[in-house]
């Protein structure tokens, strides 16, 4: 049977914040590389739009959020599933609900920190049953959390028209840096998930920071923020969703 090589994590469209811009064109993947799971429009979860918390319980592994340490807002944002349905990732929200352009509009930056819990899946079968998709991995994470990043990322001298080509950019730069989780860009950094020191890749950039990791738990971490430092935070499994709605 056909093997493919693809690690793309499947989803739902998701829906664009507002003034953001149409759905992006996957760009074909590098040879020779394994792209890191990269759902089209993975990068636009919105928080005002929140879906109803039952999506994120037919998820058959744990969801992560921040720890008891945290003590602001919680809420949850999108889940994403794969062709046959099956729920493979979704992120939760702490703090400030973030918008594109919030800091264009107030002058003052969110702050806020996302947790994107994807399920650590072994090889499986394509949704047409043609071939075998890779396992997720800690590149998955990295990739979601980047994009997410990059949605609610508006640089002020620039319009709408202008936003959508280097968002473009920016998208495949994030694509890329983590297929290389090794490299110059990313350092490590060691924070608790569920009370156990856990190593993650950790970059910043002027729009704020992404990690990425992997608990013992059969998830893959990953995370984003602003305004919020990252080097506090601490992670654990989620024993009541019902605290972020």
């Amino acid at each position: 049977m056909e093997t493919t090589s693809s690690s793309r994590v499947g989803t739902q469209p998701a829906e664009a914040p507002e003034d953001a811009p149409p759905a992006l064109t996957e760009p074909a993947e590098h040879p020779g590389q394994a792209a890191p799971g990269r759902p089209p429009e993975a990068a636009a979860p919105v928080p005002a739009a929140r879906r109803a918390a039952a999506g994120y319980l037919n998820a058959a592994f744990p969801w992560y959020g921040l720890d008891g340490a945290f003590t602001g807002a919680r809420w949850l944002m999108q889940v994403g599933t794969g062709a046959d349905g099956t729920v493979e990732h979704g992120s939760t929200g702490h703090g400030d609900e973030p918008s594109a352009r919030g800091e264009i509009a107030t002058g003052e930056k969110d702050r806020f920190a996302v947790v994107v819990t994807v399920a650590s899946n072994p090889l499986r079968r394509s949704g047409d049953g043609t071939g075998v998709l890779e396992a997720t991995s800690v590149s998955s994470a990295a990739w979601l959390a980047g994009s997410g990043l990059l949605a609610y990322s508006w640089p002020p001298q620039m319009d709408h028209t202008r936003r959508d080509d280097w968002l473009d950019q920016q998208t495949e730069a994030a694509w890329e840096l983590a297929d290389d989780l090794t490299g110059p860009d990313w350092s490590t950094l060691s924070l608790p998930v569920d009370g156990e020191p856990t190593p993650f890749h950790y970059r910043e950039s002027e729009f704020g920071w992404v990690l990425a990791g992997s608990t013992r738990n059969g998830v893959h971490l990953g995370a984003y923020g602003r305004g919020m430092s990252a080097y506090g935070l601490g992670f654990c499994a989620i024993a009541d969703l019902g605290a972020y709605e």
